[in-house]
């Protein structure tokens, strides 16, 4: 792992977690205050923080992005939310827990009520309030490393990449810096908690300083980059056939950042990223008017798509194999595109559009009673997947008697893979590419020598997925799905690139 990009990404996720801090503070601590004055509110405004902390932190940044679209924003937002609860909460305990005998004495003689806050109040109350901030630290540390879902950047691009790659040391570069920085952090603050008034009163003078500081962090990175933004996914990250290709092959150097594939289009479109990783079969091509980069030193090899599974699966259910085979053939480049457009940008439901593909090509047979065996199925986490999981659900109900369970959105290929060697799920859609570059991993010189051919790549995934794993590949689904980097069409005519060589010659020259 090179040591500049975890440099890099330690500096955003400090500077993330200390940007939602310092929020969070600024409406905690006010909050706190409030609610200590007036305790009828107290159980409404705690109430609203502990809700709002109950919401999974991947659904908070969901309901993030319609409304501030990608990148920092909505990671900062999410971030202060989950912050607020243990500050506001301190901030009220540690106000009502002082001695009613001394705020009395204080008012008799004469403070104002600012003078009682600001004297006796907050500097008795300050252990529980930074107790609060504490944990609310310790709690943005560990959330931040979502961020980088959301092309925010952060630890977790090493801890997504390295599940989609299945490499457990990327997984550790980015959670052993994630878990020591909590705990660093954890320390400092606990030494700040002791310290007498005294010392604690000239280091609070300070703290905003620190504070803000911390926060610049975020800004480091980003402040060396080029001026096009590009955002890939983990997993195309740290394949050959993908941004390891683009730098060895091409020489091509571009600000990254690490962005799930969900929100992926949508940031080009919005205009927050300028170049993105994704599949040449993708609907969102056409929806969101992104032009394909030609690919002119062919990194980005066509590869086929195909259902893998245990061979004792394909035992215990004799008619799987026949039924799974109906499939071959019948999806080209096209279909596939029209039907992911469907469902990335109109927004059908895969059954919907499994069954209407099924019905107009003669293969949808109506469910049986389903009085068999369970097969499971899985996927990954973006549309064609769910699409080709319905597809295969509705032909083994049409055409066995077997019952399906469908387990999708596992996420990358890691999940997927363990999740079928452990016998979790019995089959998921694959691709020829995946397998040979994410699972296989053989050394580069047999990678260079299958990758131009698609069918040769096919022959020695088989092969090897049976004798070392007893997976089985059947046949081919019919389209090639290839990466590919694209861009907005507009601003690709506007800069004049029309392939990667070219996007190369204009990040040189500006």
């Amino acid at each position: 792992m090179e040591s500049d990009k975890l440099l890099s990404q330690t500096l955003q996720h400090i500077g993330l977690t200390f940007i939602s801090l310092l929020f969070a503070i600024a409406i905690g601590l006010p909050l706190g205050i409030l609610i200590a004055r007036r305790r009828k509110l107290s159980g409404t405004v705690l109430g609203i923080a502990g809700v709002l902390q109950t919401v999974p932190s991947i659904a908070l940044l969901g309901f993030m992005i319609p409304v501030l679209g990608i990148g920092a924003k909505p990671a900062i937002v999410a971030l202060l939310i989950y912050a607020l609860l243990p500050i506001i909460r301190n901030t009220y305990t540690g106000i009502i827990g002082i001695d009613q005998h001394v705020v009395e004495a204080a008012k008799a003689l004469g403070m104002s009520k600012i003078q009682v806050l600001l004297k006796i109040e907050l500097p008795l109350a300050m252990p529980v309030i930074l107790a609060g901030i504490r944990t609310a630290t310790v709690i943005n540390v560990g959330v931040a490393t979502l961020a980088s879902y959301i092309a925010a950047g952060g630890l977790g691009e090493f801890i997504f990449g390295g599940i989609s790659l299945n490499n457990t040391n990327m997984i550790l570069a980015g959670a052993i810096p994630a878990a020591l920085l909590a705990i660093i952090l954890d320390g400092l603050l606990a030494l700040i908690q002791r310290l007498n008034f005294k010392k604690l009163k000239k280091l609070l003078v300070v703290f905003p300083l620190i504070l803000i500081l911390l926060c610049g962090f975020y800004m480091l990175p980003s402040a060396f980059g080029s001026g096009l933004k590009a955002g890939f996914t983990p997993e195309f990250m740290g394949r050959q056939d993908g941004d390891l290709g683009l730098k060895s092959v091409y020489g091509l150097k571009i600000q990254t950042v690490v962005i799930n594939d969900a929100v992926m289009y949508k940031a080009a479109y919005s205009k927050a990223l300028d170049i993105i990783s994704g599949y040449s079969t993708d609907g969102r091509l056409k929806a969101f008017g992104l032009q394909i980069l030609k690919d002119d030193k062919g990194i980005f090899p066509p590869y086929y798509a195909a259902p893998i599974v245990l061979q004792s699966a394909l035992d215990r259910f004799p008619d799987l194999e026949p039924t799974l085979n109906l499939l071959a053939g019948k999806i080209n480049d096209s279909i596939m595109t029209d039907l992911n457009y469907r469902a990335d940008y109109l927004h059908q439901t895969p059954a919907q559009i499994a069954k209407d593909f099924l019905v107009k090509n003669k293969l949808y047979q109506s469910p049986r009673t389903g009085n068999g065996a369970t097969v499971k199925i899985g996927s990954k986490i973006f549309g064609e997947q769910y699409v080709l999981a319905e597809i295969y659900s509705m032909l083994i109900k049409g055409n066995t008697d077997y019952k399906v369970e469908t387990k999708t959105g596992l996420g990358g290929t890691k999940i997927c893979f363990d999740a079928l060697t452990n016998n979790q799920i019995d089959l998921y859609p694959e691709y020829t590419g995946t397998g040979l570059l994410a699972i296989l991993k053989p050394d580069q010189k047999l990678v260079a020598k299958l990758i131009p051919d698609k069918d040769e790549t096919y022959h020695y995934v088989s092969a090897e997925f049976l004798s070392k794993y007893q997976i089985k590949w059947l046949k081919p689904i019919g389209f090639n799905n290839s990466y590919a980097l694209m861009m907005r069409q507009k601003q690709a005519q506007e800069i004049g690139v029309n392939s990667i060589t070219d996007l190369k010659n204009y990040l040189d020259n500006n």
